[in-house]
């Protein structure tokens, strides 16, 4: 790893963990042990940083969270297979986000002091919206889901899910009310869809969906 990459990579983890606002130039600096000079030699400002530090946060989003689901065939399997890997390879990966989903961490704190920064990341989000709606829809026209679904609902349904996910994960750092969360957004859609597609998930995707994983949890909370 070059000296502009582990500054990216450190700098990562930082704003993961502290926000942007609240991590300096210095501090990112002697993480990345390297010179005042090494560090303005590739970036001009901090917030050029950031630029390219949300550019490697959506790349590692892409290929750990959408790419592993390209090959398959049903878009109900790829929708759940997204949830699995958001879960297992993204908000569970904390080398580089050891702080959580580092666009929700951005989106909460730039919004009303960097709205042209936080607008960046919204583009993001509005653009995996439309992957989950266009995906719905098509899961709609083969038969996969009721024709009376609403594409949009659902889209927001899932989608608000996984933030409240990330948010609590943030939190408490529970792997297994995390599991929870995602399992529970699992089984909302498995039961929107039709047997054929349940059948066809379960072979295609290996799941351990836990019954009654939050009242476990209130009663482990009580002791």
């Amino acid at each position: 790893m070059n000296n502009k990459d582990t500054i990216i990579h450190e700098a990562q983890k930082l704003f993961s963990l502290k926000g942007y606002l609240n991590t300096g130039v210095k501090e990112i600096i002697q993480a990345a042990g390297t010179s005042k000079g090494g560090f303005y030699n590739h970036f001009a400002s901090k917030e050029e940083l950031f630029h390219e530090v949300l550019a490697e946060s959506q790349r590692i989003w892409r290929d750990v969270v959408i790419k592993p689901s390209s090959d398959v065939e049903s878009p109900t399997t790829i929708i759940i297979q997204m949830l699995l890997n958001y879960r297992e390879k993204y908000l569970k990966d904390s080398e580089n986000f050891p702080g959580g989903c580092i666009f929700i961490t951005f989106s909460v704190e730039l919004d009303d002091t960097h709205p042209h920064l936080a607008k960046k990341v919204h583009q993001g989000f509005e653009g995996f919206k439309a992957l989950l709606k266009r995906l719905l829809k098509e899961a709609i026209e083969l038969g996969e889901l009721p024709n009376d679904l609403n594409p949009t609902t659902v889209t927001e349904m899932l989608f608000t899910g996984m933030l409240g996910s990330s948010v609590l994960f943030g939190v408490n750092k529970s792997r297994a009310t995390l599991d929870c969360s995602i399992d529970s957004l699992i089984e909302y859609l498995l039961m929107l869809s039709n047997k054929n597609v349940i059948n066809h998930v379960l072979k295609e995707v290996h799941l351990n969906i836990q019954e009654d994983c939050f009242d476990d949890l209130d009663e482990q909370t009580s002791l």
